[in-house]
């Protein structure tokens, strides 16, 4: 199993970004700041450290997530402008010393998951199948996890996987999700149920694989026990934390579930005719009371996840409006 290591994410911001980033984290300062720096904060696992460039840094384990926040909200606020984000790593290593080979260039089975972070739009779990003849295609194709792509470059690459790598994808829609979210029934048990599923089409047409691998999420005891009603449990799983960049099918699964979520988000966006922004960050409140505003508060059921923190800020901000 991989440990997960630190990141160091650099994101150019504008000006309407950076008011709202002084403002969010107001509460999460700390005392003193490096030089040229407005503050520097820290959320959960994360350091946030803004400058008077417009130069915002985040380092840490889920510095990806808490950029890839920041990065939709300068995308919505500032359209017009190209999001510069940068992700630092160490530059004398050449190559991840606990790679396991046999592994990535094995006949493999892969699953992975989008939109369990997103308070719009549903969760799309894939599962593809990815043989040792494929793994040059996708190398010269630069496949890699979706969170290291653009949307833009996912919607490019995906058309040439699909047409080449066979997978299976369940999309559950936020009414789905708002009727099954329960105390019995967590995120952790609604993801693991559909890997279960996607996991099971893909071994029954695919039966000669060397490995069937899961983006690790929970532990393997808590996984099985979430599929305790299950008729039917896919065993003998390697479950790997950061598995995309040791599986390729884990890759492939992460891209194409990406891709779906994309398309639905940009569905759901024409519907309602607001451009609904990804994440969960402050945009996404904005956006949301607006929306609830003009639809009424029933319509969150139908476009978001309302057991996330945002349905209670979104619900305060019509109230205050």
């Amino acid at each position: 199993m991989i440990k997960n290591q630190v990141q160091t994410i650099t994101l150019k911001v504008s000006e309407n970004t950076m008011n709202k980033m002084q403002t969010y984290f107001e509460d999460k300062k700390r005392d003193k700041t490096p030089p040229y720096a407005i503050f520097q904060a820290k959320e959960a696992d994360t350091t946030i450290t803004l400058y008077e460039s417009g130069k915002a840094v985040f380092q840490g384990i889920s510095a990806d997530i808490d950029a890839n926040i920041w990065a939709e909200t300068e995308k919505h606020l500032n359209p017009q402008q190209k999001i510069e984000i940068k992700k630092s790593g160490n530059k004398k290593k050449t190559a991840n010393p606990k790679t396991n080979y046999a592994l990535y260039n094995s006949t493999s089975i892969g699953s992975d998951e989008v939109g369990t972070g997103d308070f719009f739009g549903p969760i799309v779990v894939t599962a593809a199948y990815v043989t040792k003849d494929n793994i040059a295609f996708l190398e010269q194709l630069g496949v890699c996890d979706s969170k290291k792509m653009t949307d833009d470059q996912i919607l490019k690459i995906v058309p040439k996987i699909i047409k080449k790598i066979p997978y299976s994808t369940m999309i559950l829609s936020n009414e789905e999700y708002n009727q099954k979210y329960s105390a019995q029934m967590n995120l952790n048990a609604i993801k693991a149920i559909l890997h279960n599923k996607v996991l099971l089409n893909m071994t029954m047409r695919y039966p000669n694989y060397d490995y069937v691998v899961v983006d690790q999420f929970t532990s393997p005891s808590s996984y099985y026990k979430y599929l305790k009603a299950s008729s039917k449990i896919q065993k003998n799983i390697t479950f790997i934390t950061k598995a995309e960049d040791q599986c390729l099918a884990v890759a492939c699964a992460s891209l194409i579930s990406r891709y779906v979520f994309v398309k639905e988000m940009d569905k759901i966006s024409k519907e309602i005719g607001v451009n609904i922004p990804k994440g969960a960050g402050p945009i996404v409140d904005e956006i949301g009371a607006k929306i609830v505003k003009e639809h009424g508060e029933t319509i969150l059921k139908k476009i978001a996840k309302c057991s996330f923190k945002n349905t209670a800020k979104i619900k305060e901000l019509v109230k205050n409006s």
